[in-house]
C-alpha cells in the first residue's frame, strides 16, 4: 500500500530541478535518490515531509502519516545539550516521563556506548553528530524515515554499523535514502531514483545495476532519437524533390504528397527527444608532470606518532613507487592521518625527516579532509592568483571550467558549497602540476559524478598516490596496493575485501 503518492511533481528555483515526478513510496521500499550536488534531492524530501510546496503537481499522503526527516547538519540549537537530550526531547511531551525508555532502546541499537550519552553534542565528532541526529528521528517512531546525506563524516566501521541497523529496521517502515555513497546505496537500497530536470527514471534495483539500467535506457533514447532525426531528414529530401517535380509539372496532387512528408518530418521532430546529458557541476582535471625516477619515497622502518610522541606504530621497510596507487586501510584511531601527515612534512622538510626519504624530483599535490589547503576569507579568484603564476582572464576561465561561475569568483570561499570547495581545491591540485598526490578523503564533498571524475583522472594520467578514504567504491576503482594498519604494524594486503568483511563483522 502507497503511503506517499507523487504525482506530475515538480519543483523549479532558477530552472527546473525535476519536473513530471511521478512515484509511490510504500511498505518494504528502500530508495535510493541520487542526483549531482544542488540538483534536487534535499528539496525533494522537504517536499515529502511538507516542509516544502512544489511548484507543481500534487503529494498524497495516508492520513496521520509521521514522517521522520533526517538532515545533514545538526541545528545550532541542539549543540550545547547532551546526547541522552537531544534524543529524549524528540519526544513528545506526552511520552516523555513515561516512555523516557525509548531513548535506551534507540540510542542501544546504534550501539551508542554509555559514557557518551552525557556528552555533548559540540564535543562528539562528525560521525556520532549524525549518529544522534539519526537516533532523535527514530526515537519518535515514524511511518516514513528519510535519511539526507547518512554517511558524511562517518568512518567505515559506523557505515558498516548504519547499513546493519537499516537492514534490520522493520520492513513495513519504507526508507529514503540521498546519498553520493554508492557502496552504500548498493547495501541498503531496493529501488533507485535518478532525479533529472525533465524526466526521473526510477528502476526497481539498488544503485549499480540501476546506474547500469539508466545507462543503456539513455543509449537506446539516443539511438532511437538519432534514427528519428534521420527518417526526418530523408523525409524532408523526398518533399524537396517531390516539390520541385510538383512546379514543373503544375501536380496538385504532388504539392499535397510534399505537405504531407513534411508534415511528418515535422511530426517525428518534435516528438524526438535527445538523450539526457547530466550538466556538469564543473570539470575535475589532474595533471602529471612525470619523473624519470622509479622511486619516489623510501620508508625506513620509521616510527608514527601522535602528537605528544606515543608511537601509533612502525611502517617497516617500503617503497613507494611511480605509478603505484597505494590505499591505507585500518580502523579509526590507528594513525592513517599521521601517517599522511609524515609523509607530507618529509616532501616540504626533506633534511629533518628520519627514515624517510623522497626522491628530489618528487612534487606534492596535497588535499585533506578539510580542505585546509584554503581559507574561508579568501576568494576563489584571488587564491589562484597569488598560487600560481596565470593571468586573471585565464584563472576566470579556468574557475568556470570548475563549476565556479563567475558571480562567486569573488565571493568567499566560505560561501561555496562542499562541492564547489572540493572542485577548487582539485583545480589547485591541477595547476600544481605534481607527480605524487597525497590525499585524505577526496571523495567527501564530491557526488557521484565527481568522484567518477576524479577517478577517471587518477588512472587516465597513472598518477603515484597515496591515499586514505572511506568511500569503499573510490578504494576498490582507484587502489592498486593496498596497506593495511592494525596492531601497531603495517603490513601490505591483496585487496581490501579482508578488511572490509572485518569491519561489518565487528559492527554487525
Amino acid at each position: 500500500m502507497a503511503l506517499i503518492s507523487l504525482k506530475s511533481l515538480g519543483v523549479t528555483m532558477s530552472a527546473p530541478l525535476f519536473s513530471n515526478l511521478d512515484l509511490t513510496i510504500g511498505a518494504g521500499d528502500r530508495l535510493g535518490i541520487v542526483a549531482a550536488n544542488g540538483r534536487g534531492k534535499s528539496t525533494l524530501l522537504k517536499c515529502l515531509t511538507g516542509e516544502m510546496e512544489p511548484t507543481s503537481g500534487d503529494i498524497t499522503r495516508t492520513r496521520g502519516l509521521r514522517i521522520g526527516h533526517v538532515e545533514q547538519s545538526v541545528p545550532p540549537a541542539l549543540l550545547d545539550h547532551s546526547f541522552h537530550q537531544v534524543v529524549a526531547d524528540a519526544l513528545p511531551p506526552e511520552q516523555a516521563e513515561s516512555e523516557l525508555w525509548r531513548v535506551d532502546v534507540v540510542l542501544d541499537s546504534l550501539d551508542v556506548p554509555e559514557p557518551m550519552h552525557a556528552r555533548s553534542i559540540r564535543a562528539l565528532s562528525g560521525g556520532w553528530q549524525r549518529l544522534a541526529l539519526i537516533a532523535r528521528v527514530w526515537v519518535t517512531d515514524p511511518d516514513v524515515l528519510l535519511l539526507d546525506e547518512p554517511t558524511n563524516h562517518l568512518d567505515l566501521a559506523k557505515i558498516s554499523q548504519l547499513e546493519t541497523w537499516l537492514n534490520a529496521l522493520p520492513r513495513e517502515v519504507p526508507v529514503v535514502i540521498a546519498s553520493h555513497d554508492r557502496a552504500f546505496l548498493d547495501a541498503t537500497t531496493n529501488r533507485t531514483l535518478f532525479l533529472r530536470p525533465e524526466q526521473s527514471p526510477a528502476f526497481a534495483l539498488p544503485y549499480s545495476r540501476a546506474r547500469q539500467a539508466l545507462d543503456e535506457a539513455d543509449a537506446s533514447a539516443e539511438r532511437k532519437f538519432q534514427r528519428d532525426m534521420k527518417v526526418a531528414q530523408q523525409l524532408r529530401r523526398q518533399a524537396a524533390k517531390l516539390n520541385n517535380i510538383g512546379i514543373n509539372s503544375g501536380s496538385d496532387l504532388l504539392t499535397v504528397k510534399t505537405k504531407q512528408l513534411n508534415q511528418r518530418a515535422e511530426r517525428l521532430e518534435d516528438a524526438a527527444a535527445p538523450a539526457h546529458r547530466e550538466k556538469s557541476a564543473g570539470a575535475i582535471r589532474l595533471a602529471n608532470r612525470g619523473t624519470h625516477a622509479k622511486v619516489l619515497i623510501t620508508l625506513d622502518d620509521a616510527a608514527v606518532e601522535t602528537p605528544d610522541g606515543t608511537l601509533l606504530f612502525r611502517t617497516g621497510k617500503r617503497h613507494i613507487c611511480q605509478g603505484d596507487r597505494i590505499v591505507l586501510l585500518g580502523r579509526n584511531g590507528v594513525g592513517k592521518s599521521r601517517f599522511v601527515t609524515l609523509i607530507r612534512n618529509a616532501i616540504a622538510e626533506p633534511e629533518t625527516a628520519q627514515s624517510v626519504k623522497v626522491t628530489p624530483s618528487t612534487v606534492l599535490g596535497y588535499s585533506d579532509q578539510a580542505l585546509s589547503g584554503m581559507s574561508s576569507d579568501d576568494t576563489p579568484l584571488a587564491m589562484v592568483s597569488r598560487k600560481f603564476d596565470v593571468g586573471e582572464q585565464r584563472v576566470r576561465s579556468l574557475l568556470a571550467g570548475a563549476g565556479i561561475v563567475i558571480e562567486m569568483q569573488e565571493k568567499k570561499i566560505g560561501a561555496l558549497s562542499g562541492g564547489q570547495k572540493a572542485r577548487l581545491m582539485m583545480l589547485a591540485l591541477r595547476l600544481a602540476n605534481p607527480n605524487f598526490y597525497l590525499l585524505d578523503e577526496p571523495t567527501n564533498h564530491l557526488d557521484i559524478d565527481g568522484q567518477e571524475a576524479l577517478e577517471a583522472e587518477l588512472l587516465a594520467h597513472q598518477a603515484s598516490c597515496v591515499l586514505a578514504s572511506h568511500d569503499r567504491s573510490f578504494i576498490r576503482a582507484i587502489g592498486n596496493r593496498f596497506w593495511l594498519i592494525g596492531k601497531r604494524r603495517l603490513t601490505e594486503v591483496d585487496s581490501p575485501e579482508d578488511f572490509f568483511r572485518s569491519v561489518a563483522e565487528t559492527e554487525g
